[in-house]
C-alpha cells in the first residue's frame, strides 16, 4: 500500500467516544493474578479464582510468584490426570506461603490463566510432605449443572472418593507422602478462606503498599 493510500485509510477511521475506552495500564507494570485480581464482594462464600490446571491435564502448571505468569512445573510422574479444574484464590495467603488452593467442579476444562467465579462447598484437609496444604472444594458459580450444590454432602460419594484418591496417589512415584483427612463442610471452607484473606491482608497487602 502506498504512503498516500495508508494516510487516507487512517483518516477514514470512524470516531470513537473516548469515554467508552477501557483504562490503559501503566506500560511498565503487568497485572499479577495473585495480587491485582479482586477476590470478589461475596467472598468467602463465592469468589474469583484463577485456573492453573485444566480438568484432564497431566501437566502440573503453577503460578510463578515473581512474574505472575503460569509456568510448567512438571509432568505428573504417575499415570493420573487432574479430576477437576485446579487453581488458586487471589488475595489469599496460607501457611506454606502460597495462595489458597481450590478444586473447581464444573462441566468443562478451563484454560490455564483464566479466572472464574466459584462457590465453596467444602474443605479437604491435606498434609503434603509434613506441611499443611488444605484444598477448597468448590463448584463453578456460573455452571448451571453444578452451581446448585451448596455442600460436599450433596455430591455422590464416588466423586469424593475419586478426589481423595487422586491427591493421595499423584506424588507416589516421586516418593513424596500426601495424607488426606476427612472432608469438611462448606462452613469450614468459608472459615479457611476468611483466615487466608486475613493472613494476606496482614502480611502481603501491607508489604505491597510499602
Amino acid at each position: 500500500m502506498s504512503t498516500s493510500k495508508a494516510s487516507e485509510s487512517h483518516l477514514s477511521l470512524p470516531p470513537i467516544d473516548e469515554k467508552k475506552l477501557p483504562p490503559l495500564p501503566n506500560k511498565g507494570v503487568a497485572a499479577h493474578p495473585w495480587h491485582d485480581l479482586e477476590i470478589g464482594p461475596e467472598a468467602p462464600a463465592t469468589f474469583n479464582c484463577v485456573v492453573e490446571i485444566g480438568k484432564g491435564s497431566k501437566v502440573k502448571y503453577e503460578l510463578d510468584q515473581a512474574t505472575g505468569l503460569i509456568k510448567v512445573d512438571r509432568i505428573l510422574y504417575s499415570s493420573v490426570v487432574y479430576p477437576h479444574n485446579y487453581g488458586f484464590i487471589p488475595r489469599t495467603l496460607c501457611e506454606d506461603g502460597d495462595p489458597m488452593d481450590v478444586l473447581v467442579l464444573m462441566q468443562e476444562p478451563v484454560l490455564p490463566g483464566c479466572f472464574l467465579r466459584a462457590k465453596a462447598i467444602g474443605l479437604m484437609p491435606m498434609i503434603d510432605q509434613g506441611e499443611k496444604d488444605d484444598k477448597i472444594i468448590a463448584v463453578c458459580a456460573d455452571d448451571p449443572e453444578y452451581n446448585y450444590y451448596t455442600d460436599l454432602k450433596e455430591l455422590p460419594p464416588h466423586r469424593l472418593a475419586e478426589i481423595r484418591l487422586f491427591f493421595e496417589d499423584y506424588k507416589k512415584n516421586e516418593k513424596k507422602k500426601v495424607l488426606v483427612d476427612d472432608f469438611m463442610p462448606a462452613s469450614s471452607a468459608h472459615e479457611a478462606i476468611q483466615n487466608s484473606m486475613n493472613l494476606y491482608g496482614a502480611h502481603v497487602a501491607e508489604s505491597l503498599k510499602r
